[in-house]
């Protein structure tokens, strides 16, 4: 049997707020939008991608899933995610060579050390 890996699905109160800041983020081009779905790629036919989707209810706890992305330069990517409208935040990962961060959301994601 073969799979292909299509999107990674996060949850949104507003998915085309959100999905929106990370197609900026990331410089990602969207490729679907609906009043429940927002889709980004890198590239329009290249997968996966990440599909914004409305959910009503609140996040309760820490998300169990998140993403890690390898920067050229961690301290210019994390003031640029910062101007962008990230928080750093702890999730209790204490010293680490890695930055945690939160979209708008309070989705956690990490921008791990420069690219050795």
């Amino acid at each position: 049997m073969a799979l292909e890996w299509r999107n990674v699905i996060v949850h949104s109160a507003e998915p085309a707020a959100l999905g929106q800041w990370w197609a900026e983020a990331l410089g990602w081009v969207v490729v679907h939008t609906s009043d429940d779905e927002f889709v980004i790629r890198a590239e329009t036919d290249r997968t996966p991608g990440l599909e914004f989707v409305r959910l009503d209810e609140s996040r309760k706890a820490k998300s169990r899933l998140h993403l890690d992305f390898v920067p050229d330069d961690q301290d210019a990517e994390v003031a640029r995610l910062e101007a962008h409208g990230a928080k750093r935040v702890d999730i209790g990962q204490g010293e680490q060579p890695w930055v945690v961060m939160a979209d708008p959301e309070g989705n956690e994601f990490c921008i791990l050390g420069p690219r050795r």
